[in-house]
């Protein structure tokens, strides 16, 4: 649950055309355009792109910082779908249709499609959200059998900033003006976060990472370990198939109030993989990542840049 400020709330016609245009997109995802320049191939092949990666793991890393209990309660892979997947319910809701909206069913059948958590893991983390008032009882179209929840003023901040976060990183690689036109009008993020989270949820190079990133990702606070390790990276044409970094790992789990005990797990399993390793003189803090490691982090990112362009073009010609 990644702006700032007050967030101000449509009025309910607006989430209605919201849904509306979501359903419109939805019909003609097979046909979506992904802006020159941004799709997975055309990253690739970008000199910029890992450096602009870079830059957007910085961001992301502040936005940790700024919300650390937020933070720490998406902190896994599966989490991270969860938490998109049950923003994009409440993007699309009417308030005057109590059918819809976040509710522990409907996030279930939506994960459902992808397999990405079974019916009490869903209800666990929507529960464990209400517990930590990251999200509350949704106001107006409350029934008996349906009471939808919606996010609460803090994580809706913090979900508006981590989009604005990669909007920037996306204006990093084309000179764009996303971030100037998200902050002008609030509703494109609206619009256009559930295009993403539908896309990147629809997809299994999202869903089911490559072998080295999924021991980071999958593990709490991983991925945010993983984004970390990439931005000690000072060069990233590997030698022999080994790219060097300095680290800490009592740093990292102090910083990301985890435990050094499952830091050091979440290395060890990477290095008994082939994807990092000690330095031969065994100098302490010292590590190489291998190269496979380092394409696997760029080729994943890159699916998620490319649904994020997408929605973001899509978004705005649906306001047109």
């Amino acid at each position: 649950m990644w702006g700032q400020g007050t967030i101000a709330v449509p009025p309910a016609q607006e989430w209605g055309r919201a849904q509306q245009m979501q359903r419109v997109a939805e019909k003609n995802s097979s046909e979506q355009q992904v802006p020159t320049g941004l799709t997975v191939s055309d990253l690739l092949q970008n000199p910029d792109f890992p450096q602009v990666l870079q830059a957007g793991a910085r961001t992301l890393i502040a936005v940790n910082d700024l919300y650390p209990r937020v933070a720490r309660l998406v902190a896994s892979h599966q989490k991270w779908m969860l938490t998109q997947a049950a923003y994009s319910l409440h993007h699309e809701r009417d308030v005057s249709n109590p059918e819809s909206g976040i509710t522990a069913a409907r996030l279930l059948k939506l994960m459902r499609e992808t397999g990405g958590a079974s019916r009490n893991t869903a209800a666990a983390f929507l529960a464990e959200l209400v517990a930590y008032k990251l999200l509350q009882p949704a106001s107006g179209g409350r029934t008996r059998r349906a009471r939808p929840l919606e996010p609460a003023e803090i994580s809706e901040t913090a979900m508006r900033l981590w989009f604005k976060s990669q909007m920037s990183t996306l204006d990093l690689l084309d000179n764009g003006r996303r971030v100037e036109r998200t902050e002008a009008d609030g509703s494109i993020f609206q619009r256009a976060q559930p295009l993403a989270a539908r896309r990147l949820l629809s997809d299994s190079r999202w869903t089911a990472p490559p072998k080295g990133v999924a021991i980071f990702v999958w593990s709490e606070s991983g991925g945010v370990i993983l984004d970390d390790l990439m931005t000690r990276v000072s060069d990233f044409a590997a030698v022999e198939g080994k790219v060097w970094v300095d680290v800490s790992l009592a740093k990292f789990a102090e910083h990301y109030l985890i435990s050094n005990t499952h830091v050091r797990r979440i290395f060890a399993k990477a290095e008994a993989a082939g994807f990092l390793g000690k330095a031969p003189d065994g100098r302490r803090g010292r590590l190489w990542l291998s190269a496979q490691l380092i394409e696997e982090y760029l080729s994943w990112q890159a699916v998620k840049i490319e649904a994020l362009a997408s929605a973001f073009d899509q978004a705005t010609e649906l306001s047109l």
